[in-house]
């Protein structure tokens, strides 16, 4: 795909995770938006999976961590094929699997099962040891949240990952600047970011997260290191793409009202169609 043509995807997956959002009338549309662009980029250009084969042996793995932006997940699934685009309907319902957080025993297509911030890296960390072991040539994602991070398991995970010299790892760390709670910077500063992880040993890559040319080729670099875990750093906002979301810590888990969707869909599209267009 073009860049172009994965930025198109990328926007029919914001759609569908607000879709999701509000047809539960609950969830976390802030932090979904700000790593869908991500997700399109590993699912569509970068990770080695079939939809037709979820759990074959040899696949490349994803763990999201921040596992509450599951709406991005599986909006970014859906559109890969794993399962119906009409199943996004179905998200929060008790009538299917599609929970709040992911869930790998019944969700096509999902590696792990998280929730509770801070151990989906250390999952990740145990299936890239894992392909070392078994001589296997897949490689494992994960993205964390920047308001994750403040989770002392987390930096756990990266010592590890450091000193077993996982270099089949990468982890993808959304830094919107945002949690619950409000400013990162306020509520437990983490910065910098780059200079931590280069004094665990990682190799780091610092990228704009909603430019797709940025996000290929860091994870093309990131496959030419060797000896040592990478961690690319995206910078990014939270609720990116919806204008009233944009940047606001209230949008962290929130659905937006009949109106407010309205208007979403309408910004959505408008890029949608220009992204036709061209």
């Amino acid at each position: 795909m073009t860049d172009k043509e994965l930025q198109l995807m990328s926007e029919k997956g914001r759609l569908l995770a607000l879709e999701a959002v509000f047809t539960a009338a609950s969830g976390h549309p802030g932090g979904s938006m700000s790593c869908i662009d991500a997700l399109t980029t590993l699912y569509f250009d970068e990770m080695n999976v079939d939809p037709a084969n979820p759990k074959w042996e040899d696949r490349d793995r994803f763990v999201l961590s921040k596992g509450h932006c599951s709406p991005a997940l599986y909006a970014v699934l859906a559109l890969k094929g794993f399962f119906p685009v009409d199943d996004i309907k179905l998200f929060r319902s008790i009538k299917a699997h599609y929970s709040g957080h992911p869930d790998m025993k019944n969700v096509p297509g999902v590696d792990m099962s998280t929730g509770s911030l801070g151990q989906g890296l250390s999952a990740a960390v145990g299936m890239a040891i894992g392909a070392k072991l078994s001589g296997k040539a897949y490689r494992t994602y994960a993205i964390c949240g920047d308001g994750e991070v403040e989770e002392g398991q987390i930096w756990e995970a990266i010592m590890s990952a450091a000193k077993w010299k996982l270099d089949n790892l990468c982890a993808l760390i959304d830094v919107n600047g945002l949690q619950i709670d409000g400013r990162t910077a306020d509520v437990m500063p983490t910065d910098s970011l780059e200079e931590k992880f280069k004094a665990f040993n990682w190799n780091v890559l610092t990228v704009n997260g909603h430019e797709i040319s940025e996000l290929r080729a860091a994870l093309a670099e990131a496959k030419k290191v060797s000896g040592k875990p990478t961690a690319i750093i995206m910078k990014t906002v939270k609720g990116k793409g919806v204008s009233f979301m944009e940047d606001q810590a209230g949008w962290h888990g929130k659905a937006p009202n009949a109106e407010q969707y309205a208007q979403a869909v309408e910004e959505i599209n408008a890029r949608i169609m220009k992204l036709e267009e061209m």
